[in-house]
């Protein structure tokens, strides 16, 4: 990745996140956050990774809202940065978060239960 495409995808990182949290109640879609954006060669297309903190009522219209209000968002997004092209949006939802806390409340369990298992139990000491 160049350094521009570096420095757009920051940069389309940092202000659709702003664009989100001033446009969208929590009380509508949640918590949305960018994740991550990936952007093509030419600059002209951005995928928009979104996570969502809430229920999974909030994280269902969340994407919804955001796929439909995609041209609007971007119409907003041109307003405050400058580029030769405003990159067109795709909206994704971006469920790595939920599933580390999963991972690691499994792992949590697993040591739980080794930890309470009598086989782990140190052999009593002969003196």
């Amino acid at each position: 990745m160049s350094v521009r495409q570096e420095r757009v995808r920051e940069l389309l990182k940092r202000q659709i996140g702003e664009v989100i949290r001033r446009e969208y109640s929590v009380e509508t879609v949640g918590v949305v956050t960018v994740n991550e954006v990936g952007v093509a060669n030419d600059l002209h297309s951005a995928t928009v990774f979104v996570g969502v903190i809430g229920s999974a009522e909030q994280r269902k219209k969340a994407l919804s809202v955001l796929q439909k209000d995609r041209k609007r968002l971007q119409g907003l997004l041109a307003r405050e940065i400058v580029l030769k092209y405003t990159p067109q949006l795709r909206f994704v939802m971006d469920d790595s978060a939920t599933t580390a806390t999963r991972v690691l409340a499994i792992i949590d369990e697993i040591e739980k239960t080794e930890k309470d298992s009598p086989e782990n139990e140190a052999p009593p000491e002969d003196h």
